[in-house]
């Protein structure tokens, strides 16, 4: 489920809240729109994001830990408790 160079460190960031596509590109070094993008998609295949459409002006989209993903969240740190 968190597999991946990129997921685990998505997941964290989620972990304080809606977050924004060029704000985890940013936050996440080393990364870029691509591989960003695929574990988005991956994520939200596993029913650990959920993908939210903001109609502002500009149109923006939110990812946010989905009901699954939270349940996860004490599993995760113990892991970063163990590191």
């Amino acid at each position: 489920m968190l597999s991946g160079k990129w997921k685990p460190q998505i997941f964290r960031i989620a972990l304080d809240g809606p977050i924004r596509f060029n704000a985890l590109l940013r936050q996440i070094q080393g990364s870029n729109k691509q591989s960003i993008a695929v574990a988005l998609k991956e994520m939200e295949e596993q029913e650990l994001l959920e993908k939210k459409v903001v109609k502002l002006k500009p149109l923006h989209i939110e990812y946010n830990l989905s009901e699954k993903g939270q349940s996860l969240i004490p599993v995760f740190q113990q892991l970063e408790n163990l590191l």
